[in-house]
């Protein structure tokens, strides 16, 4: 296996490697590599070891992470900036690597786009640093994974030696999101390590994303399903004069219908990457007939567990290369080909955001409002969460006095310190209690019912 991404982080990019664009300014090797030196300069200078990175923008990012991994040091991205997911991880970091202030009480190393003396040279490695990211634990409490450069490299390699005849020479443009695994891997590492210039802003509206087709050639478009299945609407369901090379998307299934219509309007159907933030890239599929089957990368090894069919993966971005039991549950169609049969724990995909059910009931629950909670999954009329919760003396008072809306918009704000806004319960249920079996469990059932009429 190619040491791709490794190779080019000891090296560093050519003077005129063309790192990233949008539609206003370039970031050329030569700019970024004296980005990256002040920033390693600065870090270098510290003893602080643990470094919570974040930037909106790519570009930015992408300096802080090479001068930070070349440094030796420990960098923490965060699944979002809110103010109570910050507040909850402030023992685990020592200081900010950003473009603006975050919290406070850290120490900060500004991320610019313009230093003085532009005439540094790429830093010389001291020692590896590493990633630590966070997902949905199944116990409620966000989990760290951490991701050695040896991992991140391995990926990075069987990406470019998997799908190199479809990206070609393509410009990467995204919309999702950097600082978790997918975005990091698809528009940041694998970009850099392979020469492929990326947008260093998100898409965010359809008539962007139009904007680049039309400029580029050969695009490589980085995507999610919720984005995706919106799109062909948004594009008048029409065949598009121009369209990207390749469509990638990751964060869940996208359904055959959705895939269908993509594939209408731009010629092809995305090339879907199933995965986790613990395990990275485990298969893909292109889906140009129902009922596609994942195929997992030929680095890796696939069983089925006899007892609850869930996935076992042996995958060398795993540490040590050792089997390792996945929350999916599979069938197997082949020694490489199988079928998704649902999840086995109480983490759910929101807008491509895993949410853990258990987290989010445990924050509503904290509220004086709040006397029990429960969250249930709702595929009618859309896919979303629905809210049940049995409030507190004071929340019964404070509901009759200013009635439901109230308390939904008062249980949504405390829901926003920790959880971005799309993943919220979109409707509310207030029952006098939560019904519960004979064994004291709850009835899944009989929680969706409470949903049934409004």
């Amino acid at each position: 296996m190619t040491e791709l991404l490794t190779s080019w982080l000891i090296k560093g990019p050519a003077n005129q490697q063309l790192i990233s664009f949008n539609h206003h300014d370039i970031v050329t090797g030569a700019m970024f590599t004296n980005q990256v030196a002040h920033i390693h300069s600065q870090l270098s200078e510290s003893d602080a070891k643990r470094w919570l990175l974040a930037s909106d923008d790519s570009a930015l990012f992408a300096a802080g992470l090479c001068a930070a991994l070349l440094a030796g040091k420990q960098i923490i991205l965060p699944n979002n900036t809110q103010s109570g997911t910050l507040s909850a991880m402030t023992h685990q970091f020592d200081g900010l690597l950003a473009d603006q202030v975050l919290c406070e009480g850290k120490r900060l190393v500004l991320l610019k786009k313009d230093y003085p003396n532009n005439q540094q040279t790429w830093p010389t490695l001291s020692q590896w640093g590493e990633l630590q990211l966070f997902t949905s634990g199944s116990s409620g409490e966000p989990k760290a994974i951490i991701k050695k450069v040896s991992q991140l490299d391995a990926e990075v390699s069987v990406l470019a030696q998997t799908f190199s005849k479809q990206i070609a020479q393509s410009s990467v443009i995204a919309t999702v999101s950097h600082q978790h695994i997918y975005g990091l891997l698809f528009k940041i590492l694998w970009p850099l390590a392979a020469g492929y210039p990326f947008l260093s802003e998100l898409v965010e509206y359809p008539e962007t994303l139009t904007y680049y087709t039309s400029l580029f050639p050969n695009l490589c478009l980085v995507s999610s399903p919720a984005q995706l299945s919106r799109l062909p609407d948004a594009l008048d369901n029409e065949v598009q004069m121009r369209s990207p090379a390749v469509i990638f998307s990751s964060g869940g299934p996208l359904s055959y219908d959705a895939a269908t219509k993509v594939k209408h309007c731009y010629g092809k159907a995305p090339i879907e990457i199933f995965g986790s933030t613990e395990t990275g890239g485990i298969g893909y599929r292109q889906q140009n007939q129902p009922g596609q089957t994942w195929r997992c990368f030929s680095s890796h090894q696939i069983k089925q567990d006899e007892q609850d069919g869930a996935l076992w993966l042996q995958s060398p971005y795993l540490e040590n290369n050792q089997w390792r039991k996945c929350d999916d549950k599979v069938a197997l169609v082949s020694a490489q080909e199988f079928t998704l049969q649902g999840r086995l724990d109480r983490v759910v995909k929101i807008e491509e955001k895993r949410v853990s059910l258990v987290q989010m009931e445990a924050l509503l629950i904290s509220h004086p409002l709040v006397n029990d909670a429960a969250l249930v999954m709702l595929s009618q009329p859309r896919q979303g969460l629905g809210g049940i919760v049995t409030l507190s003396p004071q929340g019964q008072s404070q509901l009759v006095e200013q009635g439901k809306l109230a308390i939904n918009n008062i249980l949504k704000a405390h829901l926003l310190t920790q959880f971005e806004r799309v993943t919220l319960p979109k409707r509310w249920r207030y029952p006098a209690a939560i019904p519960l079996s004979s064994q004291g469990k709850r009835i899944h059932a009989q929680l969706v019912e409470l949903f049934d009429h409004d």
